[in-house]
């Protein structure tokens, strides 16, 4: 399996929410470590490391489309692929 880094931005009504709560217990039943961050422009930044499939399946859960119940409104998400750095753990900050 090949190990990546998935950046993400969530913009929407996902600040003050328990996005990045939510968000954090997604990764973490995927085994990925990571972040998700506020950012002063209103989005979050999440930051996911581990198998692709586990990532893109992240990627599938932020997804404005993606069905479920989570806090806030996604209104949209933009993407980049790197390579892994190591990263250990989730937290939120």
């Amino acid at each position: 399996m090949e190990a990546v880094r998935l950046t993400a931005w969530v913009r929407g009504q996902v600040q003050g929410v328990g996005f990045r709560w939510w968000t954090r217990s997604q990764a973490l039943a995927l085994g990925l470590a990571g972040s998700a961050s506020n950012r002063p422009d209103g989005r979050v930044e999440v930051v996911a490391e581990g198998p692709r499939a586990a990532c893109e399946e992240l990627l599938r859960r932020l997804h404005p489309d993606a069905a479920g119940d989570r806090p806030g409104r996604v209104e949209g998400v933009v993407e980049r692929w790197d390579g892994p750095r190591g990263v250990r753990g989730f937290v939120e900050r």
